[in-house]
């Protein structure tokens, strides 16, 4: 799985879950984004714009 913002490959657990969280846009649709964007884009809202 690949992060929306920066197109990095997203590292997973051994149970598939992923290092890092889904954010939901407007419209609902769900957006995996890395721990590294996280910590870069605090904010639910700039992570929103940043897609």
């Amino acid at each position: 799985m690949k992060c929306k913002i920066c197109k990095n490959k997203i590292h997973e657990t051994f149970l598939n879950k992923i290092l890092g969280t889904y954010v939901k846009d407007a419209k609902g649709k769900k957006h995996a984004v890395c721990f590294e964007c996280q910590k870069k884009f605090k904010d639910k809202v700039e992570l929103i714009e940043a897609l």
